[in-house]
């Protein structure tokens, strides 16, 4: 026991003495904040006229609030994919025609052998946590101490599972604004590490709980580089506020949960600055895919976009983001288009660290652009996946769509008679459509999704689709 403590005495020692001599690398640390089914409409530094967001709007101010952020699919578990590994989630098998997204009863997860950016991290030596909603694998094989990270606190899957028999339909009781859902009805499980702690999980206490946990390993690692992932199960319906939020917001429950969810930004911020971390942390704010629409005020708003959650449209897969560090990025509006997929090379880039080299990587570094404030991003064309399918490509200003969903019902497909085609950057809403004035253009990016499917065709097999028997 003697021998354990002088051990972490000497480490911490080593830390700091390597964090004020000079000529001695200091790592920069990073967090990110992923919020569920969150709006490009929803938060006031873009635009939302009722939700007060005074953390992440000063976060904005003193950042770069980039605009054209895009995440590799429009739901849950693929999306997170891509921004664990840097792939889009058709390369591993994380996208599916058959479940579009993991269950309590399913049987896969992300492969073992896929690197993670904690994996990454890693290797320089940074102490890694997942705090919040997985939803990657609950098996014990799949868990995020599996996947490159020394400690996880959070729920494995998806808010709304496990629902207990006979409990309202969530569906119908959204007709009204202020429903408040009872936590008991969801039999989610809350898990420290692989060990299961509480269940049901207390929804009420839970974006707090997230909150404490990464404050107290922020604390625990202020000597040594650390990388937090903070991915909250909100404003993924059903709603759940702490009681010290209910009816606090103009924009009723979904607006509790938001400013909620900014108040623990605020926390975050102040355990930086009162550690004098600020100057050496980069953190980044945004969300897992666009809003969930058919829960009418239970949902977000996607607002200058058209559709949301589960669609191809803009609203589904291009979110509101921040990327903070006052002494790291120079603040910026930024209007060049990024990805979650290109996380993994950017935060590589700024640790010094190596991504994979040994296999296909969809990943470019940002951190040009994040230093300087100003530049062109490296990210020239984008592709929309979306339950196993190739559903729209953009290159440039121009976007084809190959398939569509129901823009609020993403349950139905809509069956186009050609593909479509829109200027995205003159037409962010998507109302125009422009095959037949460009029909060169269209073809020009036929071609260039054959050649992207192409390159896919060696993708691992649907992960997601076998259940447990």
């Amino acid at each position: 026991m003697k021998l354990l403590r002088f051990s972490s005495i000497l480490l911490a020692l080593t830390c700091f003495l390597n964090s004020i001599l000079p000529g001695q690398e200091k790592l920069p640390n990073f967090i990110i904040i992923f919020a569920d089914d969150l709006g490009y409409g929803d938060l006031g530094c873009f635009g939302n006229p009722t939700i007060h967001t005074p953390n992440l709007d000063q976060l904005a101010a003193e950042g770069q609030k980039w605009t054209q952020f895009y995440v590799a699919d429009p739901v849950c578990t693929p999306s997170r994919a891509a921004l664990m590994t840097g792939r889009y989630p058709i390369r591993n098998g994380m996208t599916s025609p058959v479940r579009v997204v993991l269950f309590p009863d399913s049987k896969g997860g992300l492969p073992p052998d896929e690197i993670t950016i904690a994996e990454v991290l890693k290797s320089r030596n940074y102490a890694t946590a997942a705090v919040g909603k997985w939803h990657l694998g609950h098996l014990p094989e799949f868990l995020p101490t599996q996947q490159g990270f020394d400690y996880y606190y959070g729920i494995p899957y998806s808010n709304d599972m496990d629902l207990m028999a006979g409990s309202p339909n969530y569906r119908n009781e959204a007709n009204d604004p202020d429903f408040l859902a009872d936590t008991r009805n969801y039999n989610v499980p809350l898990l420290e590490n692989e060990v299961e702690v509480e269940r049901p999980s207390d929804q009420n206490t839970i974006t707090r709980r997230y909150v404490e946990k990464s404050v107290e390993f922020i604390k625990e690692n202020q000597t040594h580089p650390f990388f937090l992932y903070l991915a909250h199960n909100l404003p993924h319906i059903p709603l759940f506020a702490h009681p010290e939020f209910i009816g606090t917001s103009k924009r009723g429950l979904y607006g509790d949960v938001l400013e909620e969810i900014d108040w623990g930004v605020g926390q975050i911020i102040e355990t930086l600055k009162d550690l004098k971390l600020d100057q050496n942390t980069i953190v980044l704010f945004t969300s897992d895919n666009g809003p969930w629409l058919s829960f009418r005020t239970h949902g977000g708003s996607a607002g200058p976009l058209r559709a949301g959650k589960g669609t191809s449209f803009e609203g589904g897969q291009r979110v509101p983001t921040i990327f903070w560090g006052p002494g790291q990025i120079s603040p910026g509006l930024i209007s060049e288009m990024g990805s979650t997929l290109d996380v993994m090379h950017t935060f590589a880039s700024l640790a010094g660290a190596k991504i994979p080299s040994d296999r296909k990587m969809d990943s470019y570094d940002l951190s040009p652009i994040l230093r300087s404030g100003k530049g062109v991003s490296p990210r020239k064309q984008f592709f929309y996946w979306n339950r196993g399918e190739l559903h729209a490509a953009r290159s440039g200003k121009w976007k084809i769509h190959l398939k569509q969903r129901e823009p609020v019902h993403y349950g139905k497909e809509v069956i186009l008679s050609h593909p479509e085609l829109f200027n995205i950057e003159t037409d962010i809403s998507e109302k125009h459509e422009l095959s037949e004035m460009f029909p060169e253009k269209v073809d020009e990016l036929l071609e260039l999704c054959e050649q992207h499917k192409a390159h896919t065709a060696d993708a691992l097999p649907d992960q997601l689709a076998a259940k447990i028997d």
